[in-house]
């Protein structure tokens, strides 16, 4: 008989928001898998949690997605994290999952904290839909060719990027949108520097460009 494979959110932050089922599973399974071994460390060490890590990332995603498969096939129980939040989205491990419902191998998804939702309810914009673009590409053209085409888009947009890219972001909403859309930029969600901004992107990018800020974040955008 298979293991289980758990897809376990942890906090994006403040230790404080992981679940009480999430230390049950991450006590009890066989291994837990981290894209960063340091990270995946750090935290089931502030919890006090004695457990076997390996890792999957973007750089071994293939490999590593066969020997958890083996793993699980010999009955081993498995814990997928990524090194916030919630597991495979916009992070490694979808390739194991994919493996893992070709094989039939029990998934169970763990709940927990996410940047999304807290982003989204505190933009004050409409949210009964919305659309996830993600991360746009990390080069300039390809990206402002990218904002452009969600300038037609009606329903709310939410944007992720690396915490160096936040002005450079900006700069490229002002410069498609300019004062036409307003933005949200929830800055460090649940942190003790957790900053919730709203205004347009040319006056957000003098400010962050002033204050040089750096950190995660989450930008919200206003639809057409």
């Amino acid at each position: 008989m298979s293991g289980i494979l758990y897809l376990v959110a942890i906090p994006i932050g403040n230790y404080d928001d992981i679940t009480l089922r999430a230390l049950t599973v991450l006590k009890s399974v066989d291994v837990v898998v981290c894209e960063e071994r340091s990270e995946g460390l750090r935290l089931l060490r502030h919890y006090g949690i004695d457990q076997q890590v390996e890792m999957l990332n973007e750089h071994n995603e293939l490999a590593a997605a066969s020997i958890m498969l083996d793993l699980l096939n010999e009955g081993k129980s498995i814990a997928l994290i990524s090194d916030a939040g919630t597991p495979v989205f916009s992070d490694p491990g979808r390739l194991l999952v994919e493996k893992a419902i070709r094989q039939k191998i029990k998934l169970v998804p763990v709940p927990g904290a996410s940047s999304l939702l807290p982003a989204l309810i505190v933009s004050g914009f409409p949210i009964k839909e919305f659309v996830f673009a993600g991360f746009l590409s990390p080069k300039r053209e390809r990206r402002l060719t990218e904002l452009r085409d969600l300038r037609k888009e009606q329903r709310t947009i939410v944007l992720m990027d690396t915490p160096y890219r936040l002005v450079q972001l900006l700069r490229d909403m002002a410069d498609v949108y300019g004062e036409t859309r307003r933005v949200c930029v929830a800055f460090d969600l649940t942190l003790p520097t957790e900053e919730i901004y709203h205004s347009t992107a040319p006056r957000l990018y003098q400010q962050f460009l002033k204050e040089e800020k750096k950190g995660e974040f989450v930008i919200v955008l206003e639809g057409k």
